[in-house]
């Protein structure tokens, strides 16, 4: 199926090629409410809403945000947004109001499209509509207005460079991000695929990957507003899914459920593929054992709309690697200022782990036409002069050409001037039986400047002393990377994509 990728192609093209191509063909399957849109369907409740959004006195560059959960609503809304040349903004329905309105007076948006009561957000919403997203399907078609450059969506990310701040997509990045990882063999999408998508969409994983590629593919998006295991289960056999978009935390959960329960279900499962954080080697073997599939996992991040690196480049999954560049991608490792060195460690710490890589370990550079436009709203911070940007994530690339990802750059630990990656520390606890999971952080220490903090998770049952972390560090490990605190919780802060969030570990 060809579909218009132009530099000048507005998002919104991928409805109106699918539409063309396959316009009886299921497209978008809501999971809550059990109702089915063909792509023609979607073509023309895409252009009705787009037409209403006008009629509201949207403008071409106006700022819309989206708070709904993943569903047919969420799709159609994002997609007339794109044809009728707005800016989405797409906001966590679970979000607090506190963050909503920071959201919507940063980004200036004028409309919010929610489903939801609002009365929550209070008097700093003044100026803010409110629309819900009701679309009045129509057969006349709506011309999309804008695209190529134009920004189609703003993403509030915690970025490299600070506070969360709005990462500014245009059409130009998402439709090369989706060219780029279609260009893959075998292909990641066809057209006879469904596709399970339980992630959310206003996350640029579930955005990009998940709908943005299904579309292009005129394939069968099946949308769950949350994820359940179980429930995944009766999706993944009630519609005979043919791929399932996951996260980490989605794949450990069905690991943990009887392995002929997950093959029975997931047996017309072709590709599974995982993102945004690092899968587990115990439960990548937990998946293959049970359905016989591997999980490939791939790196991205929301500036490159967001696809890097993926396992399917080579077709062979790796634990602990993250593939290699798509197709239209290049990747180097830089050093701090930017120039293509490796980041020295500590030369005098016979026990680095990353000290023998022969490329080294460096901050992963990326290039390419899927890069965004910088951060809202003036596109500081983009890609410099050259076409480079440098995302703040340290790796190094094994013998093979593998990226292996250590650790964000803003997450390094520095003691006594020395470097401690948190996940170096973390592999080294969860080998201690009776962990389920562990997360590391620095904390502020007087005398050596950071200390190594870790939280541990215990397995259910499991009898876990600070005495037995820290024995089991300090025999590993050089003396300024074993923990001067442990601490057990019930479990650890994650985003809504599985993704750790670090910063509260500190807190």
């Amino acid at each position: 199926m060809s579909v218009q990728q132009e530099p000048g192609g507005n998002v919104a093209d991928l409805v109106v090629a699918a539409a063309a191509e396959r316009p009886g063909a299921a497209a978008l399957v809501d999971a809550a409410t059990g109702s089915t849109l063909t792509w023609a369907e979607v073509d023309a409740a895409v252009s009705g809403l787009a037409r209403r959004l006008v009629r509201e006195g949207v403008t071409a560059g106006d700022r819309v945000a989206l708070r709904l959960p993943t569903s047919t609503a969420f799709a159609v809304a994002f997609f007339a947004l794109a044809r009728a040349g707005a800016i989405a903004l797409p906001l966590s329905p679970q979000a607090p109001a506190t963050e909503l309105r920071a959201l919507l007076q940063h980004s200036g948006a004028r409309l919010l499209v929610t489903d939801d009561d609002t009365d929550g957000l209070g008097a700093d919403t003044e100026g803010v509509g409110v629309l819900d997203p009701a679309a009045e399907p129509t057969d006349e078609p709506f011309p999309a207005v804008g695209g190529g450059e134009d920004i189609a969506v703003l993403l509030y990310t915690s970025g490299t460079n600070g506070p969360s701040r709005g990462a500014m997509l245009s059409h130009r990045a998402l439709l090369a991000n989706v060219a780029q990882v279609r260009r893959l063999r075998p292909a990641v999408t066809e057209p006879t695929d469904r596709v399970l998508i339980a992630i959310p969409l206003f996350h640029i994983y579930g955005l990009g990957p998940g709908l943005l590629l299904t579309a292009a593919a005129g394939a069968e998006a099946v949308l769950a507003p949350r994820f359940d295991a179980r429930q995944t289960l009766a999706l993944c056999a009630e519609h005979r899914i043919t791929a399932v978009v996951g996260v980490p935390t989605m794949f450990t959960d069905l690991a943990a459920l009887p392995a002929d329960e997950v093959g029975e279900a997931l047996s017309t499962v072709r590709l599974l593929t995982s993102g945004a954080a690092p899968l587990h080697p115990r439960t990548l073997a937990a998946i293959r054992g049970a359905t016989g599939l591997n999980v490939f996992e791939g790196y991205g991040l929301t500036e490159a709309a967001p696809v890097v690196t993926s396992t399917l480049v080579t077709g062979y999954p790796k634990p602990g690697s993250v593939g290699r560049p798509l197709p239209g991608i290049e990747l180097r490792l830089v050093d701090s200022d930017g120039s293509p060195e490796p980041v020295p460690l500590d030369e005098d710490d016979p026990d680095d782990m990353f000290a023998e890589e022969p490329d080294g370990t460096g901050l992963v550079a990326i290039r390419g036409a899927n890069l965004f436009s910088g951060y809202w709203p003036d596109g500081s911070y983009g890609p410099d002069a050259d076409g480079w940007f440098r995302t703040g994530d340290v790796g190094y690339l094994d013998t093979d050409g593998d990226l292996h990802l250590v650790d964000r750059a803003n997450d390094l630990i520095i003691v006594n001037g020395f470097n401690v990656f948190p996940r170096e520390v973390e592999e080294v606890i969860a080998g201690l039986p009776g962990v389920a999971e562990v997360a590391v952080a620095g904390v502020i220490d007087e005398r050596t400047g950071e200390a190594v903090k870790a939280v541990v998770v215990p397995e259910p049952g499991a009898a876990l002393s600070e005495q037995q972390v820290v024995d089991r560090c300090a025999e590993r490990l050089a003396g300024y990377k074993v923990p001067t605190r442990v601490e057990f919780a019930d479990e650890l802060p994650h985003s809504p994509t599985g993704k750790l969030r670090r910063e509260r570990l500190r807190e």
